[in-house]
């Protein structure tokens, strides 16, 4: 080569490196979409500090986590002008306008029920100085607000016990009346402060393989324990100390990891509460309406997407606040479709490891066989780093000795990072080699509310073709046969007939409104017989028993002995806690206040309810997932598949306070992750723009209101409503979804962020 051709050469290569650092130059930092990796690299760059990434994060809650809903009342009158506790530096401000009861549901003037539970404003039982909305109410059309986060972590604001002076800064005396826990607690420093402690230490140059999560602002679901933040679960009570005594070992592990503590996210309150188990306590103003995802203290979440709509619970403000850029990720916690629903309604990526991978430990439970964290973010990357950050820094492992679910074998946990298992968005065909199972039962379209998510997670599989993967489909006599995907040569049928006779039989004793679920003409599916018949595929499976029965809710049993689950956890936190007031059912029922008739019913009858050990409750639980494991593993591995694809939920957002139709969710079979305790990775899989709202119908005798599904579209404003698509596989299976979720992810950007929460003045 001559001298004159290596200077040609060499002049070409530093001018493509001159291009190279201009075009990264060119895209200077903003926090709207802000990644871990984006805020890293801002930080190096000097475009910013982790201080100022704080101070943009709470100058976006001040401006968007205000009241999103409005009460229902008996005339629609105005009510007084009142104040709620202070977020963001601002005390919440509640709106007078109410809407008529007769404006939700029809024929009013007919009803014989019982007085509905009307929304009022009360006082706080955690503080009576502030106010928040009881009984109910609906979400209020382009609010402009969402009410994601309940407690952020700023001095003065961050506890009720330690409030305002309460929490001044060390070094500063204490007013007279502060309780005594308020010297420990203050010594803590907040978000900003810990924020401004790390651009002293390490300036622009982060120590990212100490602290991979380094200045990563995250929001936590409410029933994870921080030391440095109310920690009630979204219960409106008064602890003693509002922050917990310790931080749970999964906060503990994203804070030693640079994580920035930052705000605890609204949830339907405790998880959901688990329901009503019975008893004494009966409801005597029924509440009318979707409940969404609310809690006493907090109040109710609103989707960004459109403010009248749900968030989804229990994990609401979860997937609200990534989506709306109030945090970078949240945990949530799943114990059927907690995580799942909210991160398909806002159009964010969602991490579910193994049950057990994360630790549980410091949290308030709702069935702690099933009840597992999961990770909220806006990309696949950002889920599998914090995914990674969850690691004992010590030992490595996901172990933790407060949770008896983190061991497990050995060869469930990768040995090597989870980021390095992500598919590489420069490869032409990266699932090539890859086979996938389409489950088409959980893609039937039995109303016309879920047609939209059904025909755009069907128009989605051409992109894992497009990307190399091989397609095989199960087949269900409601959904069309596909002719250009191959169907699996062994189904999900096939596994439940050999393997459910023998390990559930109870299954087939099933009973629903007194009559039998199941049945085959000119057989007793009870018998020894049929089973061992069926078992050998010698006799046919139930015509409806399918993935949809069997991976559902079981009917109720009236003659079952209840399970006490929540019962049982919740009584074992409390006495953990060690609250000096608050330390049993009795003392935390008698220091509290609900957001609704029906939620304290529940929460009294499970105060009441005492545990009878006779129950298999939990050994059912137990047995179900062995064997439903079993089931999918077989199909998995007959069919020689590496991962199942199907929508996440059936349907998109209903309205706050609208009508629902039963049997649209974990019901009806969409619940298998909690179920299985399987690893699942979900993707924003695109948007609808319309939606089958359910309407009321009052009942014959007029004594209650009821959902009917809707049979006209309505057409949605903005860029319309989000939803997912679902990846699966058996426990252990994180590496290889995430390849495939983050391929799918690069080849399609569905990502939006919410157009009316957009920057704010002077954002980065």
């Amino acid at each position: 080569m001559s001298v004159r051709v290596s200077v040609r050469v060499q002049s070409v290569i530093l001018s493509v490196v001159a291009l190279c650092a201009f075009a990264t130059q060119a895209e200077p930092f903003h926090l709207q979409e802000a990644t871990i990796d984006s805020i890293q690299n801002g930080i190096r760059s000097g475009e910013t500090t982790c201080k100022q990434v704080v101070e943009g994060y709470i100058a976006r809650a001040r401006a968007y986590n205000g009241i999103c809903s409005k009460l229902v009342t008996v005339d629609g009158a105005k009510v007084a002008n009142v104040l709620g506790t202070v977020r963001a530096g601002a005390a919440l401000k509640f709106p007078t306008d109410t809407v008529a009861i007769t404006k939700l549901v029809p024929d009013f003037d007919k009803y014989k029920g019982m007085k509905p539970d009307f929304g009022h404003m009360e006082p706080t039982m955690s503080d009576p100085t502030v106010q928040q909305q009881f009984g109910m109410v609906v979400g209020i059309p382009n609010a402009g607000q969402i009410n994601a986060l309940e407690a952020l972590n700023i001095r003065g604001e961050r506890s009720v016990t330690c409030k305002g002076k309460f929490d001044a800064p060390p070094g500063t005396p204490l007013p007279a009346g502060a309780p005594a826990e308020c010297e420990k607690f203050r010594q803590q420093p907040d978000a900003l402060e810990y924020a401004a402690q790390l651009d002293a230490k390490y300036g622009k140059n982060p120590d990212t393989k100490a602290m991979p999560l380094y200045c990563t602002p995250m929001s936590f679901k409410a029933v994870y324990d921080a030391a440095d933040i109310r920690s009630t679960g979204g219960g409106d009570v008064k602890y003693a100390m509002d922050a917990a005594p310790k931080d749970s070992t999964l906060v503990s592990r994203l804070r030693a990891a640079g994580a920035i503590i930052y705000a605890h996210a609204h949830n339907s309150e405790y998880n959901g509460g688990s329901g009503d188990p019975g008893g004494a306590a009966k409801v005597e103003r029924p509440y009318i309406g979707s409940g969404g995802s609310r809690e006493s203290w907090g109040g109710m979440t609103c989707n960004p997407y459109d403010t009248e709509r749900v968030t989804a619970g229990s994990s609401g403000g979860s997937g609200a606040s990534v989506a709306a850029n109030l945090v970078v990720c949240s945990i949530c916690e799943t114990t059927g479709g907690s995580c799942r629903g909210p991160a398909n309604y806002h159009n964010t990526a969602l991490v579910v490891p193994t049950k057990g991978m994360i630790s549980f430990e410091g949290t308030i439970g709702a069935t702690p066989y099933q009840d597992r964290p999961g990770i909220i973010c806006r990309t696949v990357k950002d889920a599998t780093t914090v995914l990674d950050a969850f690691r004992d820094k010590k030992t490595g492992s996901y172990f933790d000795a407060g949770d008896p679910y983190t061991a497990l074998p050995r060869v469930i946990a990768s040995k090597t990072s989870y980021v390095s298992a992500l598919s590489d968005p420069a490869k032409a065909k990266p699932l090539a080699g890859m086979r996938i199972g389409v489950i088409r039962e959980l893609l039937v379209k039995d109303s016309p509310s879920k047609a939209a998510v059904s025909d755009g997670v069907n128009k989605e599989l051409k992109v894992l073709k497009e990307l190399g993967a091989e397609l095989v489909e199960t087949t269900d006599p409601r959904y069309p046969d596909d002719p250009y995907i191959p169907n699996m040569a062994f189904t999900f049928n096939d596994a439940i007939a050999e393997i459910v006779p023998f390990h559930m039989p109870e299954v087939f004793s099933w009973k629903k409104d007194g009559k039998p679920m199941f049945e085959v003409p000119g057989w007793d599916v009870t018998s020894r017989k049929y089973l061992v018949a069926l078992s050998a595929h010698k006799a046919p499976l139930p015509a409806n028993m399918n993935f949809n029965t069997i991976f559902g809710s079981p009917p109720a049993d009236p003659n079952a002995v209840s399970g006490y689950t929540f019962s049982y956890d919740f009584a074992k936190y409390l006495l953990l806690r060690g609250d000096s007031r608050v330390n049993d059912w009795t003392t935390l029922n008698a220091n509290a206040k609900y957001f609704n008739d029906a939620r304290r019913v529940a929460m009294k009858n499970w105060e009441n309810k005492e545990m009878d050990i006779r129950t298999d409750a939990i050994t059912y639980t137990m047995k179900r997932r062995d064997t439903l494991r079993m089931v999918m593993t077989k199909v998995l591995l007959q069919n020689k598949i590496d991962v199942f694809v199907n929508p996440v939920n059936p349907t998109l957002a209903e309205k706050i306070g609208g009508a629902t139709v039963g049997g649209s969710g974990s019901s009806s079979g969409f619940g298998y992750g909690a179920m299985l305790g399987i690893p699942e990775v979900f993707v924003p899989a695109g948007f609808s723009d319309s939606v089958y709202d359910a309407k009321f119908a009052l009942s014959k005798d007029g004594t209650k209101y009821e959902g009917v599904e809707g049979t006209e579209p309505t057409k949605l404003g903005g860029i319309g409503l989000p939803f997912n698509i679902a990846f699966w596989a058996e426990p252990g299976q994180e590496s290889t979804l995430l390849k495939v979720a983050s391929a799918y992810e690069a080849a399609t950007h569905h990502r939006k962020a919410p157009p009316a929460f957009g920057p704010v003045k002077g954002e980065m």
